[in-house]
């Protein structure tokens, strides 16, 4: 049986009624597009993911990419579903029309994007990486360098990569040791020699593109030749597999990342300059290396949300089906079997699945609008605050969805036959992807609450708008005065935190990411439930059932999810020394 994507039903919900997506485009950048060309692009995103991208998800997950003399290979589908992908112009869809795009809002080509990782996750992880490393091309590069190599990557015929990580240096880029030495000048800009390894590098090789634009990260030495320590001394270049000139640049694939998931998104260890030196190109100035990068990782972290949340959604759906279609038990010894979402606790199952994986798509939703409007302070402001929740929460909480999807299925759920087993694999990864959970916690804290602060007031006061929005609706009362204890729970914990030793804040910066992260769904779950529940007259039909889902859905939320807050804060509140464990005693 074929089990749906995404809802589309609970995507215009998302987009048109909770959102209010129209009123984005009624002004500005976005006033070329309407609800009707909107919607065209979702029904072709919907109908290409299906037809052209979930075919191949099991082929693509047992025949791996490999490495021969000639580079590596992949999966020959996965070239013939881009190349429908980039002749749809869906590689340019975000872009605005002087780069030959459509002009889409961020949140419409993310909601687009999220159909084809639903789909095919491993396919699908080239477009996001392709369009991020054209998207700071064309903030950051020269008008040549926008055209040498954006342009072709936005055309769809090359595709990008972003190299950070080195064997020795994993998520501390302060320790990357990749050299650049300047070479000279051409039309293209200030060029330099490359000489380094990076690691994890998606799509790093592969034989379905043009071309291939690595961004890499590298130091620029000082005058007697030594490297500048930490990140102040990192720059950005543009590092092609092809130069303008035809030939081969001077970097190998030294190894292929053999993964759990994603199995067909070639993951390669790159040597760059095993003789004269890989040449690039400097992207702004030296030493601004990982500011400009930060664009990529946190449109790259967003997307990581999403692709997260869309594998959670493709679970639940097969859970969601799995379990009106199976037989368990009966309620009469002579009558039929009863299907077992009649059993409570597979419906605690459905409800907590349905809670992690439309709570993740809401969220990632609204991150991505305010990417649309970051020309607002308080937007921009709030944008930076949420994407380590909007990275990390549908990361975990997706999984969590894919594994009780496994779960609903029983024994069936562990086997090759079903594709919850695949899709548990492919999320299993996201958690690590663009910066590990941990990571996510000590920006969250450390740097967004404890030294911005900003984005916190912008939040505080949207939630205090939601709340006030519950007035008016006695059965949503109870959950807003849940929501504001909550928050005070919160407020607490940082003002704890604020008179802690420096050294010791950020010991439990993870347990308060998800404290913070569930009260942030909470929050995302009411204001859902409030235009729900104000748009029931007006229903119909599947968009009725929509409505109601999502208030039974927060239901669920504040009764099993959001007491967890406290449980999650009780450690960071304490203020245990977890370091006080000798190494010893592992």
């Amino acid at each position: 049986m074929t089990h749906p994507l995404l809802r589309r039903a609970d995507v215009d919900f998302l987009l048109f009624d909770w959102l209010r997506l129209e009123g984005l485009l009624e002004h500005g950048k976005f006033a070329d597009h309407n609800r009707e060309t909107i919607g065209a692009i979702l029904d072709l995103s919907e109908r290409l993911a299906a037809d052209v991208f979930l075919p191949h998800y099991k082929a693509s997950d047992s025949i791996e990419p490999y490495l021969d003399a000639d580079g590596v290979h992949v999966l020959p589908a996965i070239g013939d579903a881009l190349r429908q992908y980039a002749e749809l112009g869906l590689f340019s869809a975000s872009f605005p029309s002087d780069l030959g795009g459509f002009g889409l809002p961020f949140s419409v080509s993310a909601i687009s994007y999220a159909w084809f990782a639903a789909a095919n996750i491993a396919t699908s992880a080239y477009v996001m990486l392709t369009g991020a490393n054209a998207r700071l091309i064309a903030a950051f590069g020269s008008p040549a360098q926008v055209e040498a190599f954006a342009l072709p990557q936005i055309e769809g015929r090359w595709f990008g990569t972003m190299c950070l990580s080195e064997p020795q240096a994993g998520s501390n880029l302060g320790e990357v040791q990749t050299r650049a030495v300047r070479e000279g000048e051409d039309e293209l800009g200030a060029r330099y020699r490359l000489v380094g390894n990076k690691m994890w590098i998606s799509g790093g090789d592969q034989d379905i593109s043009e071309n291939i634009v690595h961004l890499v990260l590298a130091k620029v030495p000082d005058a007697d030749g030594h490297l500048p320590s930490g990140t102040s001394g990192i720059s950005l270049f543009i590092v092609p597999r092809t130069l303008p000139d035809g030939s081969r640049n001077d970097l190998a694939v030294a190894g292929l990342n053999h993964k759990m998931g994603y199995r067909g998104t070639s993951n390669c260890l790159l040597n760059f300059g095993e003789n004269e030196g890989a040449t690039g190109w400097l992207v702004g100035s030296v030493g601004e290396g990982l500011r400009q990068m930060f664009m990529m990782m946190n449109e790259a972290r967003i997307s990581v949300g999403f692709g997260a949340a869309a594998l959670a959604y493709r679970g639940y759906q097969h859970a969601l089906a799995y379990a009106t279609e199976r037989g368990q038990g009966r309620k009469q010894a002579d009558g039929p079997q009863t299907p077992i979402i009649e059993h409570a606790d597979v419906r605690r199952m459905l409800l907590a699945q349905k809670c992690y994986a439309e709570g993740s798509l809401a969220l990632c939703l609204y991150s991505a609008m305010l990417v649309d409007q970051d020309e607002d302070p308080d937007n921009a402001a709030l944008l930076s605050l949420l994407t380590p929740i909007a990275k990390t929460w549908p990361s975990e909480f997706g999984l969590m969805a894919n594994d009780l999807a496994i779960q609903v299925h029983g024994g069936y759920g562990y086997t090759r036959d079903f594709d919850v087993e695949q899709l548990y694999r492919d999320n299993r990864l996201n958690p690590i992807h663009e910066g590990t959970t941990g990571i996510q916690g000590m920006d969250l804290l450390g740097r967004k609450i404890l030294r911005e602060g900003k984005g916190l007031e912008i939040l505080r006061a949207r939630i205090a708008r939601t709340i006030e929005a519950t007035a008016d609706q006695p059965g949503l009362g109870f959950l807003a005065m849940h929501l504001r204890a909550t928050w005070r729970e919160i407020h607490g914990t940082i003002q704890l935190l604020k008179q802690r030793p420096p050294a010791r804040m950020l010991d439990d910066a993870t347990s308060f990411l998800f404290g913070f992260g569930h009260a942030v769904m909470g929050w995302l779950w009411l204001d859902q439930a409030v235009v729900a529940t104000r748009a029931l007259p007006r229903l119909r039909g599947e968009a009725l059932h929509v409505a109601q889902g999502k208030i039974a859905a927060c239901e669920y939320f504040y009764s099993y999810e959001l007491p967890k807050v406290s449980a999650w804060l009780a450690p960071v509140n304490d203020g245990h020394d977890i370091m006080r464990a000798p190494v010893d005693v592992f």
